[in-house]
């Protein structure tokens, strides 16, 4: 087994008897679980649960300008592919972060219509870069 420089561990030698002492169960379920449910990045947008991310960003959309002549809406949100596989982020030493996309639109109503019966004047769709 070839190391590198880069991974930065020291090579740890076992001079017991015995080898495997105890089978150890993955101690990550919880928390790999409870990510995935957080994200529902496999889920498709009409079989979403109001939870995690997506509950998220419904509570905060959608927002309305002060004049009510503009609304943006949460449409939908999804995950790009991450910039290095999970071993060479652990070479590097880099976090394995995958864009965060969302789609928005944006609804402009015509100012010169009475207040009671909002006209749509244009609608414009876009995804937006959230962060990672």
């Amino acid at each position: 087994m070839a190391y590198s420089f880069t991974e930065k561990k020291r090579i740890r030698n076992s001079f017991g008897k015995r080898w495997d002492v105890l089978d150890v169960p993955y101690l990550l379920t919880t928390q790999v679980d409870s990510y995935k449910r957080f994200l529902q990045s496999e889920v498709p947008l009409a079989q979403r649960l109001d939870e995690g991310l997506h509950a998220a960003l419904r509570s905060v959309f959608p927002i309305t300008s002060h004049s009510g002549h503009a609304v943006l809406e949460y449409v939908d949100y999804w995950l790009g592919e991450p910039t290095f596989d999970v071993k060479e982020c652990q070479q590097r030493g880099a976090n394995y972060a995958a864009p965060l996309r969302v789609l928005v639109q944006l609804i402009l109503y015509d100012k010169e219509s009475p207040a009671s019966a909002k006209v749509v004047k244009e609608v414009k769709r876009q995804e937006i870069y959230m962060g990672e």
